[in-house]
């Protein structure tokens, strides 16, 4: 009897080991699981307004503000949005919209732009219950700018401190004596919570532009002839100073900038593709008013530009160096003549502003325009492989030409040597 006691103690005590093993291991399973958001609503008026976000099981966040805009920030661990892509667009009460995506990696981010001075009054998550989600909770209170600005300011100066140090400038506007192939940086414009234009027909700029210049990139790496890095490659967000960070720390030969705009109604005609460069003063309105537009992308995702380095704007006022200026602005004169055969160009397509993502002092860069997602053959030209295809192989050849001007063809491995020929000499720089 003491026997089978014995034994039906061992087996209980096995089925316990075995059943805490399995817990363990599900808890373990269930922790490494993405949340997903599954909706999103606001709620109340404008004195108190509530955002509830119903998620497949609970996570951590930080919440801060940000001034000019007035911004709420919320940073969550890496979820799955299972929402519409253009869900936030329409506001209520204290919150005219948000926006949500991908921030960094394993990061992601939520962004409610706020029509007034804003106070977090309560920010929680409610566990799952039953058949209800889990749910993110944040309530904002009507308050003062002074007490707004304070609050913004204190939750700041941490992410300033962080961002303080500065790349030292360098000079690379000559190849590296081992380099073997020029280093390009492709940067799809955009991207995670930050979606850029939307076409007439719900096409979102950050998508359009991160497939042309994956088959971009591969067209270039097929070639044989460069190295080619990309700023994303993936739906994610990175901020203007970052991109020209990473052309600079792959101390890349070019850079560059790939987009898709949109103008509003009253010039919902413009169309066709356009190239851009650098400048203190822009070149036309449209210049100006798209420049202005691309650089808002880090004030869409909530950065502070409180923590810009000074040497950005040093770097926009004083053109760079001169010797990139030319350079970037040789290539673009390469790139639209090679476009004039291959895609509709918009009037005047070599036009100049104040992008902020073309600042390196020492990586030649242009930023490419596409086409106008506010048109809807633009639009829907984007989305056909011929057309992909016409245009990528335009700007290979435009990057052909172009560095077989600068480093001079005897230095590269290129196939047809006839081609780079096209370019006029009295359009190349010489290498300082």
């Amino acid at each position: 009897m003491a026997l089978v006691r014995r034994m039906a103690s061992r087996l209980v005590a096995a089925a316990m080991i075995a059943w805490l093993g399995t817990a363990a291991f599900s808890a373990q399973a269930d922790s490494d699981v993405t949340a997903v958001a599954r909706d999103a609503r606001l709620a109340g008026d404008e004195l108190r307004t509530r955002f509830v976000m119903d998620l497949t099981k609970p996570v951590e966040f930080a919440v801060s503000t940000l001034s000019d805009p007035y911004r709420v920030v919320i940073d969550l661990p890496h979820v799955s949005f299972d929402l519409d892509p253009v869900a936030g667009r329409d506001g209520r009460g204290l919150v005219s919209d948000w926006r949500f995506g991908l921030f960094a990696a394993g990061k992601s981010r939520i962004v409610l732009d706020a029509t007034e001075p804003v106070s977090v009054d309560k920010v929680f998550v409610l566990p799952s219950v039953s058949d209800q989600p889990a749910r993110f909770v944040i309530d904002l209170v009507k308050t003062t700018r002074a007490a707004f600005l304070d609050e913004a300011e204190a939750s700041a100066a941490e992410a300033r401190a962080a961002n303080a140090a500065v790349a030292r400038k360098g000079d690379r506007l000559k190849p590296q004596a081992d380099a073997s192939r020029p280093l390009i940086v492709l940067d799809p414009g955009h991207g995670g919570l930050d979606t850029g234009a939307t076409g007439t027909a719900g096409t979102l700029e950050k998508a359009v532009v991160l497939d042309f210049s994956l088959l971009l990139r591969d067209k270039l790496m097929e070639s044989g002839r460069y190295d080619v890095r990309m700023t994303r490659d993936t739906d994610i967000f990175i901020p203007l100073r970052e991109r020209v960070k990473i052309a600079r720390g792959h101390q890349a030969d070019l850079l560059v900038s790939v987009h898709a705009d949109s103008v509003r109604v009253g010039r919902s005609q413009v169309r066709g593709a356009g190239v851009y460069t650098l400048s203190e003063n822009a070149s036309d309105e449209i210049a100006a008013a798209l420049a202005e537009r691309e650089n808002r992308s880090d004030v869409i995702a909530g950065i502070d530009l409180a923590d810009e380095a000074d040497d950005v704007t040093d770097i926009l006022i004083d053109l760079a160096r001169m010797e990139t200026k030319k350079f970037s602005f040789f290539f673009a004169r390469t790139l639209v003549d090679e476009l004039r055969g291959s895609a509709e160009l918009v009037k005047n397509p070599h036009r100049s502003a104040g992008f902020r993502v073309l600042t390196a002092h020492d990586v030649p860069s242009a930023l490419v325009e596409l086409g106008y997602l506010s048109h809807k053959l633009d639009e829907k030209l984007m989305a056909t492989d011929a057309w992909r295809d016409r245009m990528s192989g335009a700007i290979v050849a435009a990057i052909d030409r172009y560095f077989a001007r600068r480093f001079g063809a005897a230095n590269m491995t290129l196939s047809q040597t006839a081609d780079a020929g096209k370019a006029d000499d009295t359009d190349a720089p010489a290498e300082q």
